[in-house]
């Protein structure tokens, strides 16, 4: 069994974080959310690994190189535009031959991984099995209507009165029944090849579409609420540990990591949160679910329940919180006299401002 892993896309809804880098390569408890999705693949016993990428396939291919850090081998694809999942199962046919594969939306986060599911897939063998989640806004997702036993019946993509609240999560397994479906269909309304399109052709043609609804925690990260939840749950599980320097004028309460190098002086932080190698933080405060990357520096501020990509900074600043703070930023108060804020902001930018 083989795995094809979408790694393309443009972030639009994380702009403007993704002008500058993929999408997948946000860091979620500082690592990447693609690298959860790949170790997932590899916990199930995938080793042949397709990562589909477009415009950040350079950053991707530095971030994730061969593949032998996870144990896999990697194969990248390029796609030259994003024309929908199903076409990137079209593009994929010679890499995945006539095996069949599991489909990871490589911005898509699954606590528990996929080993259940894909070793249930190798012992029945549908044409094709899905993923699906309640949801309380099914108008933003695929969703999926079930007859009384639970039979996939029909499928829809971002329907405007859904028949379920039952969505598509990000995770998809396929037999080679599923090339001649991307083959015969036609582009949607947004131009894209739809992969529910795809997997309604299959129903049409009677062939046997499985469903699991699953009752643990999956987010799609396409967008900064979404991003700071899943760095949430993920920080639920960190263990205390301690790589770094910590003065005896700092207070570390419950569990907190503070990784290599790091330096924390006159502090209070309380757990769960993550300090990244070689970070100064010095008389501040860093609140529950927070994660800051490598290289920062957080001085005479306060900040909470954020995400701090590499190289930023924070000083003198009360207080941070919801924030996904990107790379090598500098944030300090404005002078107060004259009393007014200085602003460069990129496009589809985001900022609450406290008068």
């Amino acid at each position: 069994m083989k795995a094809l892993v979408l790694s393309g896309g443009a972030g639009t809804r994380l702009r403007p974080i993704t002008h500058t880098s993929a999408k997948q390569l946000v860091p979620v408890a500082n690592k990447p959310v693609l690298f959860y999705g790949l170790e997932a693949i590899a916990e199930a016993g995938i080793t042949e690994v397709g990562v589909i990428v477009g415009d950040t396939a350079d950053e991707i291919r530095a971030a994730v190189g061969d593949g032998s850090q996870f144990g896999i081998k990697v194969t990248y694809l390029q796609q030259d535009a994003p024309l929908g999942l199903a076409h990137a199962v079209l593009i994929a046919r010679d890499f995945l031959g006539d095996d069949d594969f599991v489909m990871y939306l490589g911005d898509n986060f699954i606590v528990g991984g996929i080993s259940g599911l894909v070793d249930g897939f190798r012992e029945e063998r549908p044409a094709a099995q899905i993923l699906l989640t309640k949801v309380p806004n099914p108008t933003s997702f695929g969703v999926a209507e079930l007859d009384g036993e639970g039979r996939v019946v029909a499928l829809e993509e971002k329907p405007k009165k859904p028949k379920s609240d039952l969505a598509l999560v990000g995770v998809y397994l396929f037999t080679p029944a599923v090339h001649e479906a991307v083959r015969s269909i036609e582009p949607s309304w947004r131009g894209e090849l739809e992969i529910t399109h795809a997997i309604q052709w299959l129903i049409d043609q009677r062939r046997d579409v499985r469903s699991t609804t699953i009752s643990g925690y999956w987010k799609d990260t396409g967008n900064v609420t979404d991003m700071l939840e899943v760095n949430r749950s993920v920080l639920e599980t960190v263990e205390p540990h301690c790589e770094g320097t910590v003065d005896e004028g700092s207070e570390i309460i419950g569990r907190v990591r503070i990784e290599k190098g790091a330096k924390v002086t006159g502090s209070r932080i309380l757990g769960p949160a993550i300090i990244g190698a070689d970070t100064v933080i010095s008389d501040a405060y860093i609140g529950p679910f927070t994660s800051v990357s490598e290289g920062c520096t957080i001085q005479d501020s306060e900040i909470e329940y954020s995400i701090v990509l590499r190289g930023s900074s924070l000083t003198g600043v009360r207080r941070v919180e919801a924030s996904l703070i990107g790379r090598d930023v500098e944030i300090t108060p404005a002078p107060r006299n004259p009393s007014a804020h200085r602003l460069v902001l990129g496009d589809h930018s985001k900022v609450q401002i406290s008068s």
